[in-house]
């Protein structure tokens, strides 16, 4: 069974907030079963966006798999809102979650 979104955020932003970094919630998808995306900012212009991997790329005992969504390990902020809103437009229950770490960490399991 799959942890509700609401209550994996909301786990998400207490991790962040116990490693030192600063996490907030931009917007609130279905509580439920939203899909969840984190932009990762590094204060330097610089931002990492991840959303849902694809099914297959789920491991054992994880809930959920996150994969970045470009190809380069950083893009420019401005780029990464644009791919944001672009989510928005095809999934308005999505949830948008903001974390800022100057070391770029994003505390998520990633797909390989």
């Amino acid at each position: 069974m799959r942890l509700r979104a609401d209550f994996w955020v909301s786990a998400y932003l207490r991790r962040c907030a116990l490693e030192g970094a600063c996490a907030v919630l931009r917007r609130r998808g279905s509580p439920e079963a939203g899909a969840i995306f984190v932009k990762l900012d590094r204060l330097d212009g610089s931002a990492a966006l991840f959303g849902p991997a694809p099914q297959s790329e789920l491991k054992e005992g994880v809930d959920r798999v996150f994969a970045r969504m470009h190809r380069e390990a950083f893009i420019d902020t401005g780029e990464a809102e644009l791919k944001l809103s672009r989510e928005i437009s095809f999934d308005p229950d999505l949830w948008i979650v903001e974390t800022e770490d100057r070391q770029g960490r994003c505390f998520l399991d990633l797909a390989d």
